[in-house]
């Protein structure tokens, strides 16, 4: 069938995987990645003068396929939901790549849920090609795997997002970033993660991408982990009405490191200055196999205590309103990107984000720029217009029949 030119809801989902889900042999293997597009196989390939990333021919060799070109976000969203729900399956996160320590038992049902490593930004299309590769071989080694135990298997291969958003006015103009305060539940790709105490929220947590690099070298994305399959231990976190503790543990995140916890330490205090509350983010601190302490402290994360705080970019890079400070020797060997950071530790109401004070300023340096110009021009303008006020006219005019006009030179 030809999918092309329509966007699969999530009814029409559910009903293109019901032969996976009624099937003898129930093994699925989910690939997902943070984002994806179908023009993203063309874009990266040979005819635009690249490597041909994709060297698997899964889609090609299989005895059956399904390719679906566009499909509603609402619909990716949930969808690991609804396959956990669909049957009895044995899920398996594997997320450290390492297919060699794989035990699935054909007898039952498997759902392996493969987080792949996040594509680079779009305006570094290097680092996107070398994520795709990476992916491709990824992909590659948990099918030939299975494929030589013997082990029969579907595999569903897409992301969180899409990669390429359309330019249509009427997309674009739903598609605008907003603040979780005030957009619709709807229209994010997952929900934040949230600390309880009883029945209360005591803490908000949100990010488009949460990764980390240590070393330099080892690139650590907890994205998924933290917010799609939630699988972050945080139980240690704690909350009260003056200092707040949102702990991240996670068991193996990458081959090398056995656990990681990511410590968050705000704090509520009364400013005299303003005469009002204020949350601050104080510190943020990392923890290596339970031995390796890496301490940051953080500038310009801070926002009145019944507001939340939100910034588009978070990290140790100089390039970012809001930076985290190496504070000992082991937090230099560290780096952190979080993009569209969003979070409150104080005073949530109904579990939902209260208004987002955010990192940018309002005069930022487009605007500043423009009304420069602005007055520029505008001060052209006003001197063009007094110099063509002070031109006069002529009020006398020779007459070639009478003498020759003369005009002293006092007029």
């Amino acid at each position: 069938a030809i999918h092309e030119g329509h966007v699969v809801s999530a009814q029409e989902l559910t009903e293109f995987l019901q032969p996976l889900l009624t099937q003898n042999s129930r093994n699925l293997v989910l690939f997902l990645q943070d984002r994806l597009s179908i023009d993203d196989f063309t874009y990266f390939s040979e005819s635009y003068g690249n490597k041909n990333l994709f060297q698997n021919e899964i889609l090609q060799s299989s005895p059956s396929s399904l390719v679906l070109p566009a499909v509603d976000c609402k619909a990716t969203k949930y969808l690991l939901n609804f396959l956990q729900e669909s049957g009895d399956w044995k899920l398996t996160n594997v997320t450290n790549l390492n297919v060699s320590q794989l035990e699935v038992n054909a007898s039952n049902p498997n759902l392996l849920v493969v987080q792949l490593q996040p594509l680079g930004s779009g305006l570094k299309e290097i680092s996107t090609l070398e994520a795709l590769a990476e992916n491709d071989k990824i992909i590659g080694r948990v099918t030939m795997d299975l494929q030589e135990r013997g082990i029969h298997f579907s595999v569903i291969y897409t992301a969180v997002r899409p990669s390429r958003i359309s330019r249509r006015t009427d997309v674009v103009a739903e598609l605008r970033r907003q603040l979780m305060a005030a957009e619709e539940e709807d229209s994010l790709s997952y929900p934040p993660l949230n600390v309880t105490t009883g029945n209360y929220t005591c803490i908000l947590f949100y990010a488009s991408n949460f990764s980390l690099k240590a070393s330099s070298s080892v690139l650590i994305d907890l994205t998924n982990a933290t917010f799609v399959t939630q699988n972050v231990d945080i139980s240690a976190s704690e909350c009260s009405d003056s200092n707040t503790t949102l702990s991240l543990k996670y068991t193996n995140p990458v081959n090398g490191i056995s656990s990681l916890e990511i410590r968050f330490l705000m704090t509520n205090k009364f400013y005299e200055g303003s005469a009002r509350k204020w949350s601050t983010l104080d510190s943020v601190e990392i923890v290596q196999d339970g031995e390796k302490f890496a301490k940051f402290s953080v500038s310009a994360i801070s926002a009145p205590a019944e507001y939340s705080f939100h910034c588009q970019l978070v990290g140790t890079s100089n390039l970012y309103p809001a930076r985290l400070v190496p504070s000992n020797d082991e937090a230099k060997n560290w780096d952190v990107f979080i993009s569209e950071l969003q979070i409150q530790g104080f005073n949530i109401i109904n579990n939902q984000f209260s208004y987002a004070s955010d990192c940018t300023g309002f005069f930022t340096p487009g605007i500043w720029m423009g009304l420069v110009t602005s007055i520029i021009l505008l001060w052209i303008l006003t001197y063009g217009i007094h110099m063509i006020m002070q031109l006069t006219t002529n009020n006398r005019f020779d007459d070639p029949k009478g003498p020759a006009l003369s005009v002293p030179q006092t007029e």
